[in-house]
């Protein structure tokens, strides 16, 4: 059975600027990696509907995403914090990015698919219920989770963040729902320089202090070993004891030693590694179901590298 490769063109004509970090270019990068490895021949290519207001509201306030709908310029640029604008093709984009995460939910928890991964932008996980922050508009693995939850009735969903930033807009929405649980790492004193920079390998539940949130925060430079180790020490027996019926990714790339947003300093090796973690909890617990959604991920040659380094694991295709 192939796995989904779920994307859609609206998601290349948002963009921010000239220089931008969160370029168009970043999902073509993608593409062309996973063509030349050849992990798309193992892919059914799936166009992203819209997401729904109905689809969206599971996640964010009404009015905000009302005020997203109607915030779009009709030329030019609307600055809508220090790091993120918006342009007239951004609705759509953010539109079809949260469409793409419920339509690979569906696509797995219907049986067509196994695993879905969604190559969408803009990514998701900055924004909260009721704001918009770092280049995110709507929380596409949230909308996620909650539409497994809400419309697929699924009990227990499973959200994990590898992304060098902290998911800041995922815990706002999903902590203290006791059907959910989030599993992050994400590198201490960087953006958004929430509370979650208390965060040490000793497990503190986060920002919010709900049980459902199991945030790890590693120092800068602190290299694959630590982040092999919070995910052994931390996610996994967490993962275990909840036993998720499905893992939803979000998979942000930025934690490369190539990437200059942060200084993880992680490589390609470790995001087949905890993919292949996932991979195996998904198997024992979720009978092997997982949507992936991209999140950072900023030099285009790391980011493609380990983007088809996860895929090719998330496949089967290792």
């Amino acid at each position: 059975m192939l796995a989904a490769f779920v994307s859609h063109p609206d998601c290349a004509r948002h963009e921010m600027g000239p220089g931008h970090p969160e370029c168009p270019e970043r999902l073509a990068a993608i593409q062309d990696r996973l063509l030349a490895a050849g992990l798309l021949d193992y892919m059914l290519p799936c166009e992203a509907p819209l997401a729904t207001e109905e689809q969206l509201q599971r996640a964010h306030s009404a009015l905000y995403v009302r005020q997203v709908l109607d915030s779009a310029p009709a030329e030019g640029y609307l600055q809508v914090d220090p790091d993120t604008r918006m342009n007239p093709f951004t609705v759509p984009a953010a539109l079809r990015a949260a469409g793409a995460a419920v339509h690979a939910t569906d696509l797995v928890l219907g049986g067509e698919v196994p695993v879905a991964f969604c190559a969408v932008r803009p990514p998701g996980h900055h924004a909260e219920r009721a704001a918009t922050m770092g280049f995110c508009f709507f929380n596409n693995a949230a909308v996620a989770v909650r539409h497994a939850l809400d419309v697929h009735g699924l009990s227990r969903v499973a959200l994990v963040d590898f992304d060098v930033h902290h998911g800041n807009g995922s815990e706002d929405i999903l902590a203290g729902d006791e059907r959910v649980l989030m599993c992050g790492t994400f590198e201490r004193g960087l953006y958004p320089f929430d509370a979650a920079d208390a965060g040490a390998p000793d497990g503190p539940n986060g920002p919010l202090d709900a049980p459902n949130m199991i945030n790890v925060g590693l120092p800068k430079r602190s290299g694959s070993d630590a982040f092999r180790a919070a995910v052994t020490d931390h996610w996994l027996p967490a993962l275990e004891a909840f036993r998720p019926e499905l893992i939803v990714v979000s998979a942000g790339f930025d934690a490369h030693r190539e990437d200059d947003m942060g200084n993880l300093a992680l490589v390609d090796a470790d995001y087949e590694w905890v993919t292949r973690q996932l991979m195996r909890v998904a198997g024992r617990h979720a009978r092997g179901r997982v949507v992936s959604c991209l999140e950072g991920g900023y030099v285009l040659n790391p980011l493609a590298r380990s983007v088809a380094a996860h895929v090719k694991v998330l496949i089967g295709a290792d």
